[in-house]
């Protein structure tokens, strides 16, 4: 699987934005896609994630302004992201794996990422 994000830019604070990951040369269907983000000098955080069910889950500093969403049809997941705080800064990767309990371990699949920035 390769995966291609895109999207980011720069926008004020309470701005939107909607990141999207293409996936590709897939080699099997993941069960669990995802949405994580880092910012300069921080962890890596999971931000969303959305399985085959299309149930969701979501960081609880993004509930209610973050949404995931994904076309089965175009392989592409999306993140829509509304209400944006500059605390949302940061680069945006997508990733995949055969489950949402190995979300980010080893059998994760990585986009490049994208760069969000909020300015104040």
């Amino acid at each position: 699987v390769q995966l291609e994000e895109s999207g980011g830019g720069s926008v004020q604070a309470g701005g939107s934005l909607t990141l999207s990951c293409s996936a590709s040369n897939y080699t099997y269907r993941p069960f669990c896609l995802g949405w994580f983000r880092q910012a300069p000098g921080k962890a890596s955080e999971g931000v969303a994630t959305v399985d085959s069910y299309s149930s969701t889950n979501y960081a609880d500093s993004v509930k209610g302004r973050l949404t995931i969403s994904k076309d089965n049809a175009e392989n592409t997941l999306y993140l829509q992201m509304n209400s944006l705080k500059p605390e949302d800064t940061a680069m945006y990767t997508c990733a995949v794996a055969p489950f949402c309990s190995h979300l980010g371990g080893g059998l994760t699949v990585w986009g490049q990422g994208t760069q969000v920035t909020v300015s104040s």
